[in-house]
């Protein structure tokens, strides 16, 4: 059947004023010129998250099916229709059981794969990861965790100065994983040689990384000027000053940076007691820091709110639209699916007001209210 979405419909392109999205079933069949007497609506692709941890009070680091459906199900209410469940640093049984409990979620589509955010990460700058757990990379663990998931590993986080880096990230890219670099504390030579690897991303930029310096650029840099790296970046106002926000949005273009939530199980909850892949996090006026040593701690933040944070700092929507949709679904492999409203892709969209606010989202054509 099909259903016509009017409002100011943000394309690839630009804006369409005046605009229509047309579907029929689960697919977009057109997007055109639709005059109306007013702009109505903003109308934007579904939000692709592909960093996240949870939400709503529920978690996908534990590696259990009903708080990560819970979790999904936060997150889709405020915009996001394809996310990727991120899990931190773990022992390699904990990876194993949860590839085996997400897969039948990654099947029906309730996630768009698996994120490991480690094991194979910086000591040095672990952040909010757990120590204990951190170790170098295991093509033997990988092999078995690609291999067990048939298709639910979509990409792994890894510092390329660990030993073996360099060989995961090859045997990681040959089966269609995506290789991101980050929780490193690697030197511009060492990320370029993870770049040249295959590796394209960069996990949350800035953060869990070798700072810039003059005399050595570090990872920063050597991702920033990589053409084939999307970088992620966390546009909550805590993990990034705004600056530092629409600086590196300049220098790589909307097309190469993904924002992302980088969310726990406390967003969208109260302040209080909470916890991230074995350790304590204290949430204080919506920030999440660990209780050990005050680190930041992954974010409350949802996509909506990381829209109307990036448009409100300056970038234009059209561009924060791109980098909460069509760039992110393209660093994971999803765009030819989804990310854009365009002919031909799943019927996704997200109808915000003139505040950005969430009024309505659809999911491959059906509406979730």
């Amino acid at each position: 059947m099909t259903q016509r979405v009017t409002g100011k419909v943000v394309t690839p392109t630009g804006v369409v004023r005046q605009g229509c999205v047309e579907l029929d079933g689960e697919r977009i069949t057109a997007v055109a010129e639709y005059p109306a007497k007013r702009d109505g609506h903003w109308i934007v692709p579904g939000f692709v998250d592909m960093h996240t941890h949870g939400g709503g009070g529920h978690t996908f680091t534990t590696g259990d099916a009903a708080a990560a459906r819970e979790a999904a199900a936060f997150h889709r209410r405020h915009g996001t229709t394809t996310l990727l469940a991120s899990l931190v640093s773990s022992p390699f049984d904990l990876m194993r059981t949860a590839t085996a409990a997400f897969a039948p979620l990654v099947g029906e589509g309730v996630l768009a794969g698996v994120h490991f955010e480690g094991p194979y990460l910086s000591a040095a700058r672990c952040g909010a990861q757990n120590p204990e757990f951190l170790r170098d990379p295991s093509t033997e663990e990988l092999e078995q965790l690609i291999a067990e998931g048939a298709g639910t590993v979509r990409m792994v986080t890894l510092a390329p100065e660990r030993p073996g880096a360099l060989d995961a990230i090859k045997l990681l890219t040959s089966h269609g994983v995506v290789a991101a670099v980050g929780h490193t504390d690697a030197t511009w030579e060492q990320t370029r040689a993870a770049v040249s690897a295959g590796a394209s991303v960069g996990t949350h930029l800035f953060n869990g990384m070798r700072p810039l310096h003059h005399r050595e650029p570090g990872p920063v840099v050597a991702l920033l000027e990589a053409p084939n790296v999307v970088c992620e970046l966390v546009a909550d106002g805590v993990h990034l000053h705004d600056g530092m926000l629409t600086f590196a949005t300049a220098v790589a273009g909307p097309e190469r940076v993904a924002l992302i939530t980088d969310a726990m199980a406390a967003a969208g909850m109260p302040d209080g007691d909470y916890e991230l892949g074995g350790q304590a996090v204290a949430v204080a006026d919506g920030v999440a820091r660990l209780a050990r040593d005050g680190a930041i701690a992954g974010s409350t933040l949802t996509m909506d709110a990381a829209l109307r944070h990036a448009v409100t700092a300056g970038i234009p929507i059209t561009d924060a639209v791109r980098m909460v949709a069509t760039t992110p679904a393209r660093a994971i492999g999803l765009g030819d699916r989804v990310g854009a409203l365009q002919a031909g892709l799943r019927a996704d969209l997200v109808v915000l007001d003139d505040e950005l606010n969430v009024v309505r989202v659809m999911r491959a054509g059906t509406w979730l209210d």
